[in-house]
């Protein structure tokens, strides 16, 4: 990233960034102008929800249908079970951390991280970075990016909150863009690292006022898109340079895109008194 006083606003003037910035803010104008938001917005939001969990649950390997997440009730169960669950509770979680994100990201991170392990109480390694030699359960990514040092993550950690707390100019799909991407990058906990991050980008969107009541799950988008695109787009970020930049930035900003016209679609269908 750059070195300016404000490295957001730097990656905000790459090339192709402006129209993606400028597609989000029409796909989520669209949703939040539709007739149903103005009296069911609160079915709107419990519905993104929902459909949010069980698309950042799929990236993660669980990919239950929808149908399959609704009617579930017991997500004890090791494996798929699990990190369904995991998926539900960090998008209930998510909501009620903006102010503590506000004044301290890595409090907020560790937060996530506990509640994506529930149930692994005792485990030490739950809640803070990891540490060295310990290894990291993250199937999607695996070996495909080099996995930085327990070092370069702590300082890594410190300077993404810095930013954060610095604040920027730049538009709120860069700024969530960049907290998703150096997330997955970083892999800063032992398991669970693609669930925090994509409910922390889900923290950024809804605090920074492009997503206030959080009907435009980008997570949908991102299981839609799929795992191959959303990995190549990482490589991106990961490489640092220019280019790749742009193209994670252009990634999340179609799942964003692809997130509003799901609830579009859900405000459709509660027009039509069919859900």
């Amino acid at each position: 990233m750059s070195t300016s006083a404000d490295p957001l606003a730097t990656l905000a003037a790459l090339p192709g960034v402006t129209e993606s910035v400028n597609a989000v803010r029409t796909a989520v104008d669209r949703v939040y102008g539709h007739r149903v938001m103005r009296r069911r917005s609160n079915e709107v939001t419990s519905e993104a929800a929902l459909r949010g969990a069980r698309g950042s649950a799929a990236l993660a390997g669980a990919d239950w249908a929808l149908e399959e997440v609704r009617r579930r009730t017991d997500f004890g169960a090791e494996g798929d079970p699990r990190t369904v669950g995991a998926a539900l509770r960090l998008t209930a979680e998510a909501g009620q951390l903006l102010s503590i994100w506000r004044q301290s990201p890595l409090r907020v991170l560790a937060r996530l991280h506990l509640v994506a392990a529930g149930g692994a109480e005792g485990d030490e390694r739950i809640g803070r970075p990891r540490q060295s030699g310990e290894p990291v359960d993250e199937p999607l990514i695996g070996s495909d990016l080099p996995l930085p040092d327990a070092d370069e993550v702590a300082g890594r950690l410190d300077g993404l909150a810095r930013l954060l707390l610095a604040g920027s100019e730049a538009p709120a799909l860069v700024t969530a863009a960049v907290v998703h991407g150096e997330l997955l990058a970083l892999r800063p906990f032992v398991s669970r690292n693609g669930l925090v991050a994509r409910a922390a980008e889900r923290i950024v969107l809804v605090g920074s006022g492009l997503d206030p009541k959080s009907i435009c799950p980008a997570e949908v988008g991102y299981a839609e898109l799929g795992a191959a695109p959303y990995m190549a787009a990482l490589e991106g970020y990961a490489s640092g340079t220019p280019e790749g930049m742009a193209v994670w930035i252009a990634h999340c900003g179609r799942a964003v895109e692809l997130g509003a016209r799901e609830s579009t679609a859900v405000c459709e269908a509660l027009q039509r008194g069919a859900a």
